[in-house]
C-alpha cells in the first residue's frame, strides 16, 4: 500500500504540508498547483476557517519543493471564478458535517462499475466528498480529493488515503490509476472549458485502458416540479463570472447572481428586482444581453441546501456567511439557507464535451437517477 501511494503522489520526498485550498493560477505557500514544483507533494490536512475571506493558505508555511519540468498552465482555465468560490467551495466548507451526514447510500450504477474492476485496481475519486466510496470494493485500493478541506477532514477521521485538490488540477502522475470516478462534481464548474479540462484531467492520470465513469445532474429532472424550487441565473455575459459589475438580465423568473432567495419564497422581493434591472437596461442599444426564456434551456441554477439551526455552527461560518450575505436565515423552517451553484447538463452535452479528445473513448452512456453519466476508456 506504500508503495503504491508514493508511486502516485510524490515526485519529491515525502514531506507534509498544509493545504487548505489548492490555488489553480498563482502558487502560494503550502499550496498546490500544476505550475508549482510543489504539484506532486503530499499533504496533512488544515483546520483552518472553513468561512475564511479568501482561498489562500495561511502566510509562513513553507512547501516541498521537487525537481522536473512545470507543466504548462492555461490561467484562464485553471483559475477558479469567483462563482465557484462562493457558491462551491464556501458553502460546502460550511456544511461539511451535515452534507456528510446525508450521503451514505451508494448509487447501483456506481456501485456495479466498482465491483466490476479487477482485484488489486488502483481507483481515484476526484470529488470524494465524504468518501462514501472510498473502500467500497475492498480488492482495490483508493484515494481521494475534494475541493472542500472539511470534507477531506471526515475522509480522513475514517482512514481514507486523501488530498486537498481542485478536479481541474489533480496533484497525480500521469497513468497512475486503472480507474477513476466523478460522481455529481463536473456541474459545479461554471465554464465549458473548465468542465472539459476536469474531464482531460480524469483521462489523464489512468493508465491506458483505464476506465473514467462521470455523472452530473440533468436537466431533464425526474421530478419535473424539482425545478421550481431552484434559482435560474442568466446566461453568462463573463464567460468567467469574475466580473461582478459587469451588466446582467435575467429572464422574468430569475434574481440577481448575489441574491439568496429562493424561488418559492419572497416572490414579491423577486418581481421587484426584476422590475429594477428592466429600467436599468431599458436604455441599452445591444438588446442581445436580454435572454428570453424560450430562447434556450436554462441550465444555470442555485440550488439550496437547508442548514438546520441545531447544526450550524453559530459565531462561525454560518454566522459569518449570514453577515457577509452569502446565506439567509429561514426562520419558518428552522434553517440556514446556502445556495449552490449548479450546471446541470443537457442530453449529449457530457459526449460533445469528450469529442475531439483523441487519448479516450466512451463505451458506455446512460441515464440513471436524474443524472446523465459516461464511461470513457483511455485509448
Amino acid at each position: 500500500m506504500i508503495q503504491i501511494f508514493s508511486r502516485i503522489a510524490a515526485r519529491s520526498p515525502r514531506r507534509a504540508t498544509s493545504a487548505s485550498r489548492p490555488s489553480s493560477s498563482k502558487h502560494h505557500p503550502g499550496q498546490f498547483s500544476r505550475c508549482s514544483p510543489a504539484y506532486r507533494g503530499i499533504t496533512t490536512i488544515s483546520t483552518s476557517n472553513p468561512m475564511r475571506s479568501g482561498d489562500g493558505n495561511s502566510e509562513g508555511q513553507d512547501a516541498p519543493l521537487a525537481e522536473g519540468k512545470d507543466r504548462g498552465c492555461s490561467p484562464g482555465v485553471q483559475s477558479t471564478p469567483d462563482i465557484e468560490k462562493k457558491y462551491v467551495h464556501r458553502v460546502y466548507d460550511a456544511i461539511a458535517p451535515h452534507f456528510s451526514s446525508t450521503r451514505f447510500a451508494k448509487w447501483p450504477k456506481v456501485a456495479g462499475f466498482l465491483n466490476s474492476l479487477r482485484p488489486g485496481s488502483v481507483v481515484l475519486d476526484a470529488g470524494c466528498g465524504n468518501g462514501k466510496y472510498l473502500g467500497f470494493n475492498p480488492e482495490c485500493f483508493y484515494i481521494g480529493c475534494d475541493i472542500s478541506p472539511p470534507l477531506i477532514e471526515i475522509c480522513a477521521g475514517r482512514g481514507h488515503e486523501v488530498f486537498v485538490a481542485d478536479v481541474v488540477n489533480l496533484p497525480y502522475r500521469e497513468s497512475v490509476a486503472d480507474a477513476a470516478i466523478s460522481i455529481a462534481v463536473l456541474h459545479h464548474l461554471s465554464t465549458e472549458d473548465r468542465r472539459r479540462k476536469a474531464i482531460e484531467e480524469l483521462i489523464r492520470v489512468v493508465k491506458r485502458g483505464g476506465l473514467v465513469l462521470i455523472t452530473v445532474w440533468a436537466v431533464e429532472q425526474e421530478d419535473k416540479l424539482l425545478l421550481n424550487k431552484w434559482t435560474p441565473l442568466c446566461d453568462k455575459y463573463n464567460e468567467e463570472w469574475v466580473d461582478p459589475s459587469s451588466p446582467m438580465v435575467r429572464n422574468k423568473s430569475a434574481t440577481t447572481l448575489d441574491s439568496i432567495e429562493e424561488t418559492d419564497e419572497d416572490m414579491r422581493a423577486i418581481k421587484q428586482t426584476d422590475d429594477q434591472l428592466k429600467n436599468s437596461f431599458d436604455g441599452l442599444e445591444d438588446k442581445t444581453l436580454i435572454m428570453d426564456e424560450h430562447d434556450k434551456t436554462q441550465q444555470e441554477y442555485f440550488v439550496p441546501w437547508h442548514l438546520p439551526f441545531h447544526r450550524a455552527e453559530i459565531g462561525g461560518a454560518s454566522a459569518v456567511a449570514l453577515q457577509n450575505g452569502l446565506a439567509k436565515k429561514d426562520d419558518k423552517k428552522g434553517t440556514v439557507v446556502y445556495n449552490r451553484y449548479y450546471h446541470i447538463f443537457v442530453e449529449g452535452e457530457l459526449q460533445r464535451l469528450v469529442a475531439g479528445m483523441k487519448n479516450a473513448a466512451i463505451t458506455d452512456q446512460f441515464y440513471d437517477k436524474s443524472n446523465w453519466c459516461i464511461v470513457l476508456e483511455k485509448l
